[in-house]
């Protein structure tokens, strides 16, 4: 094995995300007549957008029919190798092609140019050869190409591939504004994701109802407040009156705040003379990213949740929130 210049190693890796960026950087002057038609066809589009390309243009496009689906533009990636032998009829008359090949000549895609003619899809072809077959027999072309591969043998699809990138972002983030995608949109597409339960889960999928709700009578001692608070462990009681409208609530702060400042008798203080009256109330169709600001900024670590009657109806405290993945 060859001695390791760890410098040498340094500079190669520099000169690569150089190169690269450089690459990136020329593309500028490609969002042109070229690239709004492109857009403006997968915007027309009734179908999908079906994005292949084979070796690493496969890969590339691969990510792109991901964002473009994520973004509000219904894609799918179909490998052109296996279009020849019957996936090709996963291609409808409604959808529209977007094919990567930094040369243009590959053989997979070239043989596949004739039959989606005959379909009347449109063809977007993205190469880094304009003069190319692809180029040409395509309805609108994309220039992609580089000065040079980061590659040092100027072998290895890197510097293109990274361009080409690059561009099917350009378009997906182009087409997701002229759709007027949201970040609910988004939302809704990533269900699972961090981002689909900050916007999509509201107070009501997470708060503890019925018996779990901690809450007591404000004729009830500081003592049966207490046992109904360590039942439910949430760290807190609501205290309502007889048709169960909040009057107020009791937390494990509060109590620490009681005895730092006075000596009470728990079997006889009423809890209805200690606790903290006008507390914080949410609705159910409140959204938990919502409750976790409202909790933050009021700085307490329970919600109470009321219908609009102020009838209580749920509750729910930080640590709900952190199992629910809000946070």
């Amino acid at each position: 094995m060859r001695d390791i210049d760890i410098e040498k190693l340094r500079q190669l890796g520099l000169e690569v995300i150089r190169l690269e960026a450089e690459a990136i950087h020329r593309l500028a002057n490609r969002i042109d007549d070229n690239f709004v038609r492109a857009c403006q066809l997968m915007l027309a589009c009734k179908g999908r957008v079906i994005v292949t390309g084979m070796g690493k243009s496969g890969h590339i496009a691969g990510k792109i029919a991901a964002t473009l689906a994520s973004t509000g533009t219904p894609a799918f990636y179909v490998h052109p190798g296996e279009a020849s032998h019957g996936d090709l009829g996963m291609i409808t008359p409604q959808d529209v092609v977007l094919a990567l090949s930094n040369s243009g000549q590959t053989r997979e895609l070239v043989t596949i140019i004739p039959l989606i003619k005959r379909l009347g899809v449109p063809l977007i072809s993205m190469t880094g050869r304009p003069d190319s077959v692809l180029a040409q027999q395509a309805t609108v072309h994309i220039d992609v190409s580089v000065k040079q591969e980061a590659c040092p043998l100027g072998l290895a699809p890197t510097a293109s591939t990274t361009a080409a990138l690059a561009m099917g972002d350009a378009l997906a983030v182009a087409l997701l504004e002229a759709r007027g995608f949201t970040r609910d949109d988004f939302a809704r597409s990533h269900p699972a994701g961090s981002l689909g339960r900050r916007l999509l889960l509201k107070i009501e999928d997470i708060m503890h109802t019925g018996s779990d709700i901690p809450s007591v009578n404000a004729s009830a001692t500081l003592s049966e407040a207490l046992l109904e608070m360590t039942s439910k462990k949430l760290g807190m009681t609501a205290v309502v009156d007889d048709q169960q409208r909040v009057l107020g609530i009791f937390t494990d702060g509060d109590l620490r705040r009681l005895f730092e400042h006075g000596d009470y008798d728990i079997h006889q203080t009423p809890i209805g003379e200690v606790m903290t009256r006008g507390c914080a109330t949410a609705g159910s169709d409140l959204l938990a990213a919502e409750a976790v600001k409202m909790m933050e900024e009021k700085k307490i670590n329970a919600l109470l949740v009321v219908n609009d009657d102020n009838m209580l109806i749920g509750a729910l405290n930080m640590h709900d929130l952190l199992r629910a993945g809000v946070f």
